[in-house]
């Protein structure tokens, strides 16, 4: 038997360079972008932002801020890095229709980032137009492991 599909939806992935560093160490201003952004794409945040300072990890990673706005259609993120004036964001959402074109030039103008590199990748390619009965229930065999994470190997 088979079902229609159709895609999911659209990740954005950003990665900014020459950026201005005042604004990626900026927590208050961060948490305000990812108040605004949400709304300006006509995204429905359903919870209060998260933006955390993280300290330096490695010689790759010199710390900086992080943070995400989950919204209704998925989730909005970013990892900045000021001392290296980098930043990346991630804008996944549902939306088909997404105009990536308009989100980049947004994303680039709040974060004053002087380059950049966009990726766009279609996601949930084969997603179900309609619910799907779950299947029947296999028998478990003596010994298979369960479904708790002591059995995820």
């Amino acid at each position: 038997m088979t079902h229609e599909t159709e895609t999911f939806g659209l990740h954005l992935m950003l990665d900014g360079y020459e950026a201005d560093p005042a604004l990626l160490s900026d927590k208050r201003g961060l948490y305000r972008q990812l108040t605004l952004v949400p709304e300006a794409l006509g995204m429905h945040r359903i919870a209060a932002p998260l933006v955390v300072e993280v300290g330096p990890l490695n010689r790759k990673d010199p710390g900086g801020l992080s943070g995400v706005a989950l919204i209704a259609e998925s989730h909005i993120s970013f990892h900045t890095f000021p001392s290296r004036r980098f930043v990346t964001i991630d804008v996944y959402t549902c939306q088909n229709d997404m105009d990536c074109r308009a989100v980049t030039a947004s994303l680039v103008a709040a974060f004053r980032i002087g380059s950049w590199d966009v990726h766009v990748q279609p996601r949930g390619l084969r997603y179900p137009t309609a619910d799907r009965p779950a299947p029947e229930a296999l028998p478990v065999l003596p010994g298979a492991p369960g479904p708790h994470p002591e059995g995820l190997r």
